[in-house]
């Protein structure tokens, strides 16, 4: 199985037509006009199946001869209430902000896990098992150990760091020395993640004394990050940015950074020039992990505070799609995992206002990665968005930019 992710774009010439609808815009602008797009698109197919469930549109369809404009107006009725409570529901007022913050926070920290994996040819799927080993030690630290007030919240934060970093940093390890597929290795590694933290619930020093359900003691009030008045957005989203900042300084301003850059875009010429291919997957992986298990140290001491076997939900797993939708960019991956955010709050308000199934804001997130992934399809449809500058079409892109 191939691992080449970073692919050169395959061009095609471009034609008079091309050229009309090329630009002096940056590649970085020209992308998020595809994104934004590929928005508008996700959330013009999420009015289709808006309408499709929706109990007054099929009424006013059995009468649709007699009344044709019922069933239009009952079908735009729907979609508006229902867009207007998941905006309401993610940006309206104090509460619900705070709420798409706190949601985007663990999903910034994966997807940038999953982005520095992409920019050195990696793909990660492990960052579900890394999360979990993160949290696992970051809720130990955080009550089993009794320490003074900051002291504690830092140690378990750097517990959550270290686990996170020794499960990404096995992969990265046994794909240096062995080749092992990174893809393969991290999947495996999410099922003795899950499995490791069930078993370890069931264990005196896990389990919550006098509770036979799988739940650990609370974290000490020492270990938890600080909260912003009554909200649930906690430091922790702080600490967020600032990996995306340190992300940013890594790929475009570090040595190592520019080691792994070269690496993703062609490995064989990277050998070629003396670089350690074998020491930049590592290194990726372990700092990948690393930030996955700080996204796992704000479930645990952030939001959810016990450990249970459901601490990672689907964070994990939700982190690829963000990091996708970021195009493997700390600002993108940033952007992507705030609309995730919101999306993931304001869809429980549209649940409870107009009983649209939450299940509906997952599949706005697959559909807007979908479109994403296929920009040609995006431009077909959007015919006056630009063309990335020195590019015809392209057949194949990679992640390294």
């Amino acid at each position: 199985m191939s691992t080449d992710t970073t692919t050169e774009p395959a061009q095609v010439p471009a034609g008079p037509g091309d050229q009309s609808r090329r630009s002096g815009l940056p590649s970085w602008a020209v992308q998020g006009l595809v994104s934004l797009s590929a928005i508008l698109l996700a959330l013009l197919v999420g009015a289709v199946l808006i309408i499709i469930g929706d109990d007054q549109v099929k009424a006013a369809l059995g009468y649709f001869g007699a009344a044709p404009m019922d069933t239009f107006s009952a079908a735009f009725s729907a979609v508006g209430n229902a867009y207007k409570a998941l905006a309401v529901g993610a940006l309206g007022g104090v509460t619900p902000i705070t709420e798409s913050l706190t949601a985007a926070t663990p999903l910034i920290c994966g997807g940038l896990a999953v982005s520095l994996a992409f920019r050195t040819g990696l793909f990660n799927i492990g960052a579900q098992g890394q999360l979990i080993v993160g949290a696992i030690l970051a809720a130990w630290v955080g009550f089993a150990w009794h320490l003074p007030p900051g002291i504690h919240l830092i140690a378990a934060i750097l517990a959550g760091l270290v686990g996170g970093a020794i499960w990404g940093g096995v992969v990265g390890l046994l794909k240096a020395r062995t080749g092992a597929h990174e893809v393969i290795v991290t999947i495996m590694l999410n099922y003795v993640a899950i499995y490791l933290l069930q078993w370890l619930l069931t264990t005196t020093t896990f389990k919550r004394p006098g509770r036979e359900d799988p739940i650990s003691p609370i974290v000490d009030a020492n270990a938890q990050y600080p909260q912003f008045g009554s909200t649930r957005l906690h430091v922790g989203f702080f600490l967020a940015l600032a990996a995306a900042a340190f992300v940013w300084w890594l790929l475009n301003r570090s040595t190592i950074g520019f080691e792994l850059r070269a690496v993703g875009a062609n490995a064989d010429a990277s050998r070629t020039a003396g670089m350690s291919v074998g020491r930049a997957y590592f290194i990726a992986m372990l700092v990948a992990g690393a930030l996955a298990g700080l996204a796992g140290s704000q479930q645990v001491l952030g939001t959810d505070l016990p450990l249970t076997d459901g601490v990672a939900a689907s964070v994990g797993f939700d982190s690829i799609t963000v990091a996708l939708l970021g195009r493997g960019t700390p600002l993108g991956t940033v952007l992507a995992g705030l609309l995730f955010g919101a999306l993931n709050a304001g869809g429980l308000q549209m649940q409870l206002q107009t009983q649209t199934p939450l299940t509906l804001t997952t599949v706005l997130q697959a559909v807007i990665v979908l479109f994403v992934a296929a920009p040609a399809l995006v431009r077909s449809v959007f015919r006056f968005l630009p063309k990335e500058r020195g590019v015809g079409a392209v057949l194949a892109k990679g992640w390294n930019g």
